[in-house]
Parts: structure tokens; C-alpha cells; sequence
């Protein structure tokens, strides 16, 4: 099936400063105004492409303030009106939600899709038949989140555990429970039952249907996001007091308990590039790498008996002897040299420098 779905909204929430990936991500040009993948586009830009198809001009992008601007130029093809600028990131729910409520108003008959910004999916054909299968669901008043088949037992990601076939809908599952990162000996346990996928944080529903979940325990939280969108111009008044929560603790999460999700389990090539270990695996189109896998100009790299990552973004010359696995980014500020395996340990570099007085550099 093709063409554009009708009262479909797609929904790209779009913040973040990924620290894991710092220096080459910093909070003034976060990952996903950021060409990771070599292919030309920017993050939020392949977002939008692969979403057009089935949502045509109905894409509402939830960004900070300090990136309204960079996101509406990356975005020409966004009409303004739906770049929605917070003014203080307030965690996934405050802008799923006010999204939410935003388009309750605009079209009674709305399902929306809540995509981030800064993920990868190589395969944008079978992800859109995905997708169109959870609007099935969610027409139905079903909160449908998609789940990614796990590749490896990864203590990255947090999990669905799967439930029963939904008889009505086929290819979609009742979800048993979200289940946090769990220790790499529990994923594994996890993936051997067949009964778990990845938590990609993908999320299909009516709008009027998120914030009655919503409201079912947060009624104030519910009522405030309605007053903004009532009003634009008292953001800046009620979104200071709204909750910091994620949509996943705030809806997911007790509406599973309560047998109202069910999920669409696929594979469509998903990465979320949490890290360099990551970037790198993602570039590795082989998985046979014999030298450093280079984001940037191959002529500025020079490798002898070396394998890893390496990003020379200011411009100077840099050599790599004899060391696997290695990750050098190079940037105008900063320089980060680690490995593949502590690659997760970036973020504590952020939270030192910001400690010692030197955020300008995070």
C-alpha cells in the first residue's frame, strides 16, 4: 500500500544535546541537526523525508527555542506553524503531549506518530508499512508503540515484552509490560524467549486518546498543555510548572498495566546512534573494517595498522599507528580520543566539564 495516510500526523519530537556523542554533539548543534551518516542529509532531515510519504505536510516538529530557527532553515518544507519552540526542555511527555493537544484541536479524526529526530532506519519502505499497520490499531483507541526486533542482547535499550496476537489487527501484539534496561545477562534471557523486542520510544495514537491516559493520573498536567494550546501565548506562563517525565513513565507504562497497548513488532534497520561505538558499527556497511572508518574528508586521515573511527571536522591532519579500535573526533573546540568500548563513558567528560565552569565547551 502506498500514498499518504489519511489523518495521519506525524509528530518529531526534536531535542536532546546527546552527550555521548560530544564534542561532535553539543547542546548549540545537537545530533540531529547533524549529517552522522555521510548521506548529505542531517538527522531530523532524513526523518522528515522518510515520514513524507505517508503524512504528505501534516509533520509538527516539538524543538527548544534555541533550535527553532536551524530547524525551520534544515526544514523548508515544514510549514512554520508546525515547528512548535519550547521554552525549556521539560522531557519527552511536555512535548508528545502538547503535540497532543495542539492537534485534538486541528483534526477530530487525528491519529499522530511520535518519531524522534535523531534516529537512523536504512529501510524507510518497510518501517512505513509498520507504521501503517499501528495507525490500524490506534484507530481503534489502542496506544501502539513499535517494537524493533533485537539484534543482540543490548543493555542499551529498554524492552516490550509481548503479549498475545491482537485478533482484530494482525501483526500487532498486547503488550505484557515496558521493562527497563536490564544487565546483559537478563537481555539475553530475553531474546532467547522470542517474547521481547527493543523500545524504540515510537509511539501511534489518537490524541484525545494520550492525554485520557495522561489525565487518568496527571489531570492537572493534561489541562495545562489544553490551556496552551488554546492560547500560544501563554506558554511561557504554564509551561515552566508542567511535570519533567517521560512519555514512557507518565502513559506507557500504567497503560500497559491496564491492557490498553499493544505494539507492531518489525525490522527496518533502526539504529538510535547512542554512542561512537555505535556511529562506527552504523558506517561499517561490511563489518569488516581493516583501517579507521573516516566521517569527513578521507585526505586528512592517515592510518597505519588501525582500526576505529576517526571524524577530522576542523581540518587539521591526523595519523593513527598501531591502535584498534580507536575514536578520535576532532572538532574547532575540542578533541575526544577514546575507544569503542568506553564509548558510553563520554558523557562523563560533559558532566565534568559543565561542573568545572567550562559549559561553553558541552
Amino acid at each position: 500500500m502506498t500514498g499518504v495516510i489519511e489523518h495521519f500526523h506525524a509528530v518529531v519530537p526534536a531535542g536532546g544535546a546527546g552527550t555521548r556523542l560530544w564534542p561532535l554533539s553539543r547542546a548549540g548543534a545537537p545530533k540531529f541537526l547533524l549529517d552522522l551518516t555521510g548521506s548529505g542529509r542531517t538527522l531530523i532531515q532524513a526523518t522528515v523525508d522518510r515520514l513524507g510519504p505517508i503524512a504528505g505536510h501534516r509533520i509538527m516538529v516539538v524543538t527548544g527555542a534555541a533550535h527553532r530557527d536551524a530547524v525551520a532553515a534544515q526544514l523548508p518544507e515544514v510549514d512554520p506553524d508546525s515547528i512548535v519552540a519550547e521554552p525549556s526542555a521539560r522531557d519527552s511527555m511536555a512535548a508528545i503531549g502538547l503535540a497532543a493537544a495542539m492537534l485534538e484541536r486541528r483534526d477530530p479524526d487525528a491519529v499522530m506518530g511520535s518519531f524522534a529526530a535523531d534516529h537512523v532506519i536504512t529501510e524507510p519502505g518497510v518501517f512505513r508499512e509498520t507504521v501503517r499497520t499501528a495507525v490500524r490499531a490506534a484507530q481503534d483507541d489502542w496506544l501502539v508503540t513499535i517494537g524493533i526486533d533485537p539484534l543482540i542482547p543490548s543493555p542499551a535499550f529498554g524492552y516490550i515484552h509481548l503479549g498475545d496476537p491482537l485478533e482484530s489487527h494482525p501483526g500487532a501484539f498486547k503488550v505484557r509490560s515496558f521493562v527497563e534496561k536490564p544487565s546483559v545477562h537478563v537481555a539475553r534471557e530475553y531474546l532467547a524467549s522470542g517474547e521481547y523486542r527493543w523500545n524504540a520510544g515510537m509511539f501511534v495514537v489518537r490524541p484525545t486518546v494520550l492525554l485520557d491516559l495522561l489525565g487518568a493520573r496527571d489531570p492537572e498536567f493534561v489541562a495545562s498543555l489544553r490551556t496552551i494550546a488554546d492560547d500560544p501565548g501563554r506558554i511561557d506562563e504554564v509551561w515552566p510548572a508542567l511535570p519533567k517525565i517521560a512519555v514512557d513513565h507518565a502513559v506507557a507504562e500504567p497503560a500497559a498495566e491496564r491492557g490498553r497497548v499493544v505494539t507492531v513488532p518489525a525490522s527496518f534497520g533502526w539504529d538510535d546512534i547512542g554512542d561512537f561505538d555505535s556511529l562506527a558499527e552504523l558506517l561499517d556497511t561490511t563489518g569488516e573494517a581493516t583501517s579507521p572508518i573516516v566521517l569527513g574528508d578521507d585526505a586528512l586521515v592517515h592510518a597505519l595498522h588501525s582500526t576505529g573511527l576517526v571524524v577530522p571536522g576542523s581540518g587539521r591532519t591526523i595519523a593513527v599507528i598501531g591502535i584498534e579500535d580507536i575514536v578520535v573526533i576532532d572538532t574547532d573546540e575540542a578533541l575526544l580520543v577514546t575507544t569503542r568500548s568506553k564509548a558510553q563513558e563520554v558523557k562523563h567528560i560533559v558532566s565534568a566539564l559543565k561542573e568545572s565552569g567550562r559549559a561553553e565547551l558541552t
